[in-house]
């Protein structure tokens, strides 16, 4: 199967051989569409002499992230986050209904599915006093996150509409949250180390055009969001994650419902100028709903990961398997 042969398209081998999806990304949609029709149509004709198990092959990143942001997509998520860190305040901030909120991340912490994850330190509440130490209240956050294929110039936005064709495609991602450190730091600049210690992705970037059987309605959104937000329906993709620790089930949550669609959030990123390069990463923020999407919500403070734990989130859109990503707790 040789997937240099593209009518049209000045497709080099070396695309292919990298280790790294990035260089393929940046060919653009017309060369994703049709390496993908390629390999479908050719992977089962291959010989046994060139396919592996997939418990035998070691898995890697699958591309060079280059800049990390999370949102805040989920209403149930939000609220729930609000009426415990601000009871007695709306629990929605301000600007929310308006734009996507969200925070960036530390590219350089990104990893993949199977890596352990550290037990950060830093200064936290305790019962005498701030101290400096490990957290005591290490938390993951089930989400999805989305890869960008097309780059946007510095200066040049998008509309939601247009960033559809810039998304290559989808990863299940946990933001790993030190609650303690958190909740001290988070006033008035947002999250910083209680969340830039890690965050994991699967092994398996699904592309969005393998997405578009999976597209649902979003909620409706009042006020009306402004105009480079509005965005054709179905704007979602429906992606059904499993949470276990340890082997035991948690929660199950969808992702049909997220107030702000991935193309929405895409198109935030850009609304300043900014533009987005090959690559980038960005997260839905926790999904809740039906269930919740995070410890802090699922036993509302009176547990936490411990060192071992082993953490496992798995995805499935319909009856097809999405992808996993696991961690470790380590000290």
């Amino acid at each position: 199967m040789d997937l240099t042969r593209f009518e049209g398209l000045d497709v080099g081998r070396d695309v292919f051989s990298t280790g790294r999806l990035n260089d393929f990304m940046a060919l653009g949609p017309e060369a994703w569409a049709l390496t993908r029709r390629q390999l479908m149509d050719g992977v089962d004709v291959q010989p046994s002499r060139v396919r592996r198990p997939r418990q035998s092959v070691r898995l890697v990143l699958p591309w060079a992230v280059g800049d990390y942001a999370d949102f805040y997509a989920s209403r149930e998520h939000v609220e729930a986050m609000g009426r415990a860190l601000r009871p007695g305040e709306d629990p929605l901030p301000p600007a929310w209904l308006h734009l996507p909120i969200g925070y960036h991340g530390r590219a350089g912490t990104v990893i993949v599915s199977g890596e352990p994850v550290y037990r950060p330190h830093g200064i936290r509440p305790g019962p005498d006093g701030l101290r400096y130490g490990p957290t005591a209240r290490l938390d993951v956050e089930v989400e999805l996150g989305f890869v960008v294929g097309v780059p946007v110039r510095r200066g040049r936005t998008l509309s939601a509409d247009q960033a559809e064709d810039h998304l290559f495609g989808m990863v299940l991602l946990n933001d790993w949250s030190a609650r303690d450190i958190q909740s001290f730091e988070y006033r008035p600049l947002g999250p910083f180390l209680g969340k830039s210690f890690a965050t994991s992705v699967s092994a398996w970037v699904v592309t969005m055009e393998d997405l578009r059987a999976f597209r649902a309605p979003g909620p409706v959104q009042e006020p009306e969001p402004a105009s480079y937000l509005k965005v054709s329906e179905p704007r979602n993709v429906a992606v059904r994650l499993r949470l276990t620790v340890n082997g035991t089930a948690v929660s199950e949550v969808s992702s049909a419902g997220l107030y702000w669609s991935p193309a929405q959030m895409l198109a935030h990123l850009t609304a300043n100028g900014a533009g987005v390069r090959v690559g980038d990463l960005f997260g839905s923020g926790t999904i809740s709903g039906p269930g919740p999407g995070s410890l802090m919500e699922r036993w509302g403070g009176e547990r936490w990961l411990e060192d071992g734990d082993v953490v496992d989130i798995e995805g499935w859109c319909g009856d097809s398997y999405a992808g996993a990503v696991s961690a470790e707790v380590c000290a």
